[in-house]
C-alpha cells in the first residue's frame, strides 16, 4: 500500500526490531521458544539481555493471539520439563495483559479516569512543559531513564523493567499527571495497547487496579546498577555516555573530573545534569501522595 516512509525513513529503527504480519509473529514465537524461553525467568529484568519475547506489537495488531501463544508454549514446555519455571513466568505475563482487557471491560474510561477516585484530588506539579520535554526526549541526566525513553523513539518499544522505570519518574520524581505518560506512549510504541497501556500506567501511579503502592519509587540510580551494572543498555542508546566506566554511568555527576575528561562527558553541554535531584522529589512526592 506504499505506507512505509521513505523522505525521511523514520522507521529503519522500527523495522530492525520487528517485522509487521502474521508471519513475522509466527517466525517470532518459534525464535522465542527455541533460543530465549529457557533464560526467560531469571534474566527478563536485564535490558541488556536479549530474552524478551518481544510479540507485544503483535499482539496488539491481531497478527497473533494469545491462545497461540499459550499452548505454543505449554506444548514446549510438556516436551522439556526443564523450561516449566520459565514457561510459567512467561505465561503470567500474558495473563497480566488479559486482566488488562478484564480492566478495560468494566471501566472503558481506564485511559482517561483514575481506576481508584481517591486519586482524583491529587496534586500534580504545575508549570511542568520543559521537564516533560526533557524526559520525552531522553535529556532527565539520570541515564537509565534517558536510555529508555531513546529505545523508545528509535524502535517503537521499551523493555519491560525500564518502562516501570521511566514511568515511575515521571510520575513521582517530576509529579507529571500519569496521563501525559500514558499519551506519549500511545503515541509512540508500536505495542500501545488500550487496555495494557492505560492499565500499566495507573499501577505505577499507584490508582489503578492492584497497584503499586504509593511509597514503592524507582530509585533511578539503583534500578540502573541492579540490572544494567555494566552499562551495556545505557550505552547503547545514550552514546554520549559510552566511554564512561561502569562504576560512574549510571551516575555521572558523581564523578571525579578526571573520569569525565577521560569519557569525554561535559556535564550541561555533551549530557545534561539531573534535572530532579531524587531525595528531594522523593520526599516530595511521598507528601503530596500521603496527603491523599
Amino acid at each position: 500500500m506504499n505506507l512505509l516512509p521513505t523522505k525521511p525513513d523514520w522507521a529503519e529503527g522500527l523495522r530492525n526490531r520487528w517485522q509487521p504480519g502474521e508471519t513475522g509473529a509466527r517466525e517470532r514465537l518459534g525464535d522465542f521458544l527455541d533460543d530465549q524461553l529457557a533464560h526467560y525467568s531469571e534474566n527478563r529484568d536485564f535490558p541488556a539481555r536479549d530474552v524478551s519475547s518481544r510479540l507485544s506489537p503483535h499482539l496488539r495488531f491481531g497478527e497473533i493471539s494469545p491462545r497461540q501463544i499459550y499452548h505454543a508454549a505449554q506444548f514446549r514446555a510438556e516436551q522439556e520439563e526443564s523450561l516449566r519455571g520459565s514457561t510459567d513466568k512467561f505465561l503470567s505475563e500474558i495473563g497480566w495483559r488479559e486482566f488488562s482487557y478484564a480492566l478495560l471491560y468494566h471501566f472503558p474510561k481506564l485511559a482517561t479516569d483514575n481506576y481508584n477516585a481517591r486519586f482524583d484530588g491529587f496534586t500534580w506539579a504545575t508549570d511542568t512543559a520543559a521537564s516533560l520535554k526533557s524526559w520525552q526526549r531522553g535529556q532527565t541526566g539520570y541515564p537509565i531513564v534517558d536510555a529508555g525513553m531513546r529505545e523508545l523513539w528509535l524502535t517503537g518499544t521499551m523493555h519491560n523493567r525500564v518502562r516501570m522505570v521511566v514511568a515511575s519518574f515521571l510520575v513521582k520524581h517530576l509529579r507529571i499527571d500519569w496521563r501525559a505518560g500514558e499519551d506519549w506512549f500511545w503515541d509512540t510504541l508500536c505495542d500501545a495497547d488500550p487496555a495494557s497501556n492505560a492499565a500499566s500506567w495507573q499501577w505505577v501511579a499507584g490508582s489503578g487496579a492492584d497497584a503499586a503502592p504509593y511509597f514503592r519509587i524507582f530509585n533511578p540510580v539503583l534500578q540502573g546498577e541492579k540490572f544494567d551494572a555494566e552499562g551495556a543498555y545505557i550505552r547503547t542508546y545514550v552514546p554520549e555516555l559510552a566511554l564512561m566506566p561502569a562504576k560512574w554511568i549510571h551516575k555521572p555527576w558523581d564523578a571525579p573530573p578526571e573520569i569525565l575528561r577521560s569519557a569525554k562527558v561535559t556535564l550541561g553541554r555533551s549530557y545534561p545534569h539531573p534535572i530532579v535531584d531524587h531525595a528531594a522529589a522523593r520526599d516530595a512526592a511521598l507528601k503530596a501522595f500521603k496527603a491523599l
